[in-house]
């Protein structure tokens, strides 16, 4: 939750300043924790919100290492390495195919804007330095928080092992902004993918995504997406899948029936796997040498973002 580019700070969910002495914030804990409580009138998840950054700046070990960690302090060293480029995992075991670089096209257009941001001429040692995400403006943190998203949805998929392909960063349209995020071929289905961040709960309404950080209508966008890729591909898709932190899940996997036609689900990142291996109900099967050939057309087919 406190680790997407998007959230606010364990501070400011308890409504002070990062350097107030610890008296200060055990007080500011006590009445977020009476302004939230559900029995009160408050919001359930907010108050969840109010608990978790208690756990993380509540004593001074961890409030030592918490700030060590987000850039705060005057002597603040960050040692996360989370908003960084994944290393490559040592690990041996087979992998799903994979083809294109996820999230590569969302870290590029953050590198060039933190830097634009920031200034010609100005020495930026790292980009992804904590408190100089922080103080970006919220239009080049969601770019870093889309790419982690979808390097996130990589790994889980990547894990799946070889009887699965994936393709990331699929063009789906003319425009750059056209795409689709991942399509993965498993033997439960064909299903087009949307990793989403928007560092806060999100619900759904009448089909489509909503919530104090959406953006736009990204199920109906990606729907359409798949339509092309379908068309193009002389494909059939099994059905979209939304993939959230699942901190802002409004549950782990909750099927919505058919959107747009399209049989749809909105899931927790820690339940992607669990999708894919078992399928969207009343989605179609791919086996035996169709999968073959669908993976074949698919390969024709896609031109990356």
């Amino acid at each position: 939750m406190f680790d997407s580019p998007l959230s606010a700070s364990a501070y400011e969910v308890l409504g002070v300043a990062p350097d107030v002495d610890d008296e200060a914030l055990r007080r500011a804990y006590r009445l977020r924790l009476r302004q939230t409580h559900p029995d009160t009138g408050g919001d359930a998840a907010a108050f969840v919100q109010v608990q978790r950054a208690w756990q993380l700046v509540g004593t001074a070990p961890a409030r030592a290492a918490y700030d060590r960690g987000h850039g705060f302090g005057a002597s603040a060293a960050p040692q996360w390495d989370g908003w960084h480029v994944p290393a490559p995992r040592a690990d041996t075991r087979p992998r799903a195919r994979s083809y294109g670089h996820p999230g590569g096209r969302r870290r590029e257009r953050y590198l060039d804007l933190i830097r634009e941001w920031v200034g010609r001429g100005v020495e930026l040692p790292d980009p992804y330095d904590p408190a100089l995400v922080r103080s970006a403006p919220v239009e080049i943190r969601r770019l870093l928080a889309d790419a982690l998203a979808e390097e996130a949805t990589a790994r889980i998929v990547g894990d799946l092992g070889m009887g699965y392909t994936v393709w990331h960063d699929v063009a789906a349209g003319g425009r750059p902004d056209e795409k689709i995020d991942h399509i993965v071929l498993a033997p439960s289905g064909l299903y087009g993918i949307l990793s989403e961040d928007t560092g806060g709960p999100v619900r759904v309404r009448r089909g489509e995504l909503v919530g104090d950080g959406v953006a736009g209508t990204p199920i109906a966008d990606l729907i359409a997406g798949i339509r092309t890729i379908a068309r193009d591909a002389r494909v059939r898709f099994g059905g979209a899948i939304v993939v959230v932190p699942d901190d802002d899940a409004p549950e782990p996997i909750h099927e919505l029936g058919k959107v747009r036609g399209v049989r749809t689900v909105v899931c927790g990142r820690s339940a992607l796997s669990t999708v894919l291996r078992r399928g969207i109900t009343g989605a179609r099967e791919v086996g035996g040498t169709e999968l073959f050939d669908v993976r074949t057309r698919l390969n024709q087919c896609v031109r990356f973002a």
